[in-house]
């Protein structure tokens, strides 16, 4: 048993790509029902959203401007909408991921639709991950507990040996840090610019770049809390 982490989990929106996209098309799918809705107050909900990282973001952005009865047809109408477009890609992402493929295993865990495979293909970086879990093909999403147990048995690896890297306090670091992973928390798309003090607190360590991740790995031991 060695001191180091064997596999290394990634959000996708926030880490890999830019989380925009996805307001965007949830944004055109409740102007398309509701075409009053104000964009200053979607964007200032969203701020909110990453301020306080608790409950679903698409949820209180979504009825803000719609009716519970007409949430689930708007959300799906906002996923067919969304797509990551070449440029949305973060620029530290290809040179981050050749250093880290070089000492751990790399896994996908994600709020995804099915189709970012073929997005991550087109950009040239699927090859660099051994693991998927993607909560568009298993039909169960962040943060429950599935998501995370088929990760880990896809892996063959034990929590402990693992860790988890995104933008969300609640669906990723500390749903990761339930089942004994170490919990990274990047601090750009749904992060707050400013986490507070009792947040970061919470994680096992932080990050502002994928730059800075690997040094950061290298800091976490399996099963010793950051």
């Amino acid at each position: 048993m060695t001191e180091h982490l064997d596999v290394v989990f990634l959000d996708v929106g926030g880490p890999l790509y830019g989380d925009r996209p996805y307001y965007e098309g949830l944004l055109a799918a409740i102007k398309e029902l509701r075409p009053d809705a104000d964009e200053a107050a979607f964007w200032a909900e969203f701020e909110a959203c990453r301020a306080d990282q608790r409950g679903p973001f698409t949820r209180r952005l979504t009825t803000l401007f719609v009716d519970e009865e007409d949430y689930d047809r708007v959300v799906r109408r906002g996923r067919e909408l969304w797509t990551y477009p070449p440029e949305s890609l973060q620029a530290d992402v290809r040179p981050a991921l050749e250093r880290l493929a070089a000492d751990y295993r790399l896994g996908v865990l994600a709020n995804q639709e099915p189709w970012i495979r073929d997005t991550m293909r087109r950009d040239g970086i699927d090859r660099y991950f051994e693991v998927w879990a993607v909560s568009g093909e298993l039909g169960v999403e962040k943060p429950d507990a599935g998501i995370f147990e088929h990760a880990l048995r896809e892996a063959g690896a034990s929590a402990t040996r693992c860790a988890m890297v995104g933008d969300r306090l609640d669906n990723d670091v500390l749903a990761a840090k339930r089942h004994g992973m170490r919990g990274v928390w990047l601090l750009r798309g749904e992060a707050p610019s400013e986490p507070t003090d009792e947040q970061l607190a919470r994680v096992d360590t932080a990050v502002r770049t994928l730059e800075e991740l690997p040094a950061a790995l290298v800091g976490l031991r399996p099963g010793v809390p950051g």
